[in-house]
């Protein structure tokens, strides 16, 4: 090794030295918001070919009102084609309602919420990841209205 690539190395070093210090000093000490948005870590996820939405022409219900709309009144199954690859199932309503997906993968239970709108007004919304056909069942009492959301 070179006497000019040691004193890179060691420049390098320092550098992560200071980047570690900088991060750990940088933090609040608290816990964080996981539901809170993150700018640079949304746009390292597009950059890096994060989960594509499912296409709502792919979707199948028996609740189905028009393309990409729902009308959901006690339980409706959400039949979706094989995405091809992993995928998200994006529900928007402006009511709370209750979603039971199977889990990705070879992962052998299945996951279930209960979606609560914002508080800012913006209406409930669940993501649900999909990587196979699959059904999904969405719930809610008295009648909601749900789309089938791109973003």
């Amino acid at each position: 090794m070179t006497g000019r690539q040691k004193v890179l190395l060691v420049a390098l070093g320092v550098l992560v030295v200071i980047l570690f210090m900088v991060a750990v000093g940088a933090g609040g000490g608290d816990r964080g918001d996981p539901s809170a948005r993150r700018g640079l870590v949304d746009l390292l996820g597009r950059a890096g070919g994060g989960a594509q939405a499912v296409d709502p022409a792919t979707v199948d219900a028996d609740c189905a009102e028009a393309a990409g709309r729902l009308a959901v009144d006690g339980d409706c199954e959400l039949r979706v084609a094989d995405p091809g690859g992993l995928r998200t199932l994006i529900l928007r309503g402006p009511e709370a309602f209750t979603i039971e997906a199977p889990a990705p993968g070879d992962a052998e239970f299945t996951v279930e919420d209960d979606v609560t709108p914002a508080d800012d007004g913006t209406g409930a919304v669940a993501r649900i990841a999909v990587d196979r056909a699959t059904t999904v069942r969405v719930s809610c009492s008295g009648g909601c209205p749900i789309t089938i959301a791109r973003d």
